[in-house]
């Protein structure tokens, strides 16, 4: 029944009406879960995983498709998110690594992606990450990968070149950075703490309304947010839900240079975790791969492609570290190996390459 058809009814009528419609609800998601934790007992007894975000994805989309209304499609699919991971709690808590301490985006990329119902494990690096995941300690782990203002984030795709795990999703969030601390003034601020890429992404608003103020650099802007609980003199660059972690008062909203910046996470885990997705119809193929240092060998990797019609939307390189000034190349393709075009053209780029490793395959987060 629709609010149209409701008929009018005092406030505390509706609100007795309300509470009747939450028990029910309450009892049909115990039934959902119930019948969850069955099909938790026959994964496990098939062997086959647990979670499944293309499951998820497809769930999702089905919901939105028969939602009649009035609740809007962005709602109703975060909602269902969450009931998909309260259920998969139950069925086996999925471990994921972020980066620490709580209220970092990174955190609020995991949570986006697997719910709130993960077991979100803290570490204080990418490398702790990608160690974690590699290691089976836990199930997934999500590193940042690139900002939209300061490009590709280094450290993590030097640690993919040698890392066993792969990337299976990705997320993309809108980050503001806010100034935290304490007092709720810009008045005796002697040092601001963030990470070095909020430092940098916030450094016009930083150098005209606090020039001579210390930018120090810490693990993560999180961290950053920790540290200036512990002294008024203090400020960290952080998100809102950074404040409310830990009890500051948000002293100047949104103060990133770019209005729409944008950082992009991957979700990783090893082969043996999860399959390479199946095609969603907007999906990413991610590549490292070298080529010998001759004339025209980078030109050449652009052929296989060319041929094919298959699109390049990133190409970006790395010092291959061996003192002979050789490159790793950091490449995303448009579309996934399942499709003939797609398979045929990384076919014929492994064989130009004298490194090549797909990084994984993926749907294009939003």
């Amino acid at each position: 029944m629709t609010n149209s058809a409701l008929p009018l009814s005092s406030l505390s009528d509706l609100r007795v009406q309300i509470d009747a419609i939450d028990q029910q609800l309450l009892l049909l998601l115990n039934n959902r879960a119930l019948v969850a934790e069955k099909v938790g007992e026959v994964k496990k007894r098939e062997g086959t995983a647990f979670f499944r975000p293309d499951r998820v994805a497809q769930v999702i989309e089905k919901i939105q498709l028969t939602n009649p209304g009035p609740l809007k499609s962005p709602h109703v699919a975060a909602i269902w998110r969450e009931i998909m991971s309260a259920c998969l709690a139950l069925e086996a808590p999925q471990r994921v690594a972020v980066l620490g301490p709580a209220g970092t985006f990174c955190e609020q990329a995991a949570i986006e992606f697997f719910g709130g119902a993960a077991d979100l494990i803290y570490c204080a690096n990418f490398d702790e990450v990608f160690h974690s995941t590699a290691a089976g300690s836990v199930q997934f782990g999500v590193v940042g990968v690139e900002n939209s203002t300061e490009g590709m984030v280094t450290r993590s795709l030097d640690l993919f070149l040698h890392s066993p795990t792969k990337v299976i999703g990705e997320v993309t969030l809108l980050v503001r950075h806010n100034l935290l601390r304490l007092e709720n003034s810009l008045e005796g601020i002697e040092a601001v703490l963030a990470h070095p890429l909020a430092l940098s992404q916030c450094q016009a608003w930083l150098t005209k309304h606090l020039p001579h103020v210390e930018r120090r650099p810490v693990s993560s802007n999180a961290e950053g947010a920790r540290l200036a609980t512990t002294n008024p003199a203090w400020a960290g660059l952080a998100s809102e839900r950074a404040a409310s972690q830990f009890g500051l008062h948000i002293a100047a909203h949104a103060i990133q240079d770019e209005a729409y910046n944008r950082t992009r996470f991957a979700i990783i885990c090893l082969p043996q975790t999860l399959e390479t997705p199946p095609p969603s119809g907007n999906d990413c193929t991610s590549l490292i791969v070298s080529v010998p240092n001759r004339p025209g060998a980078v030109h050449d990797l652009l052929v296989p492609l060319k041929t094919h019609g298959v699109s390049m939307t990133r190409f970006e390189s790395r010092p291959a570290r061996t003192g002979q000034w050789e490159y790793y190349f950091y490449i995303d393709l448009q579309g996934h190996p399942s499709q003939p075009h797609v398979a045929l053209a990384l076919k014929e780029l492994q064989g130009l390459c004298a490194f090549y490793k797909v990084l994984g395959t993926y749907p294009v987060g939003a």
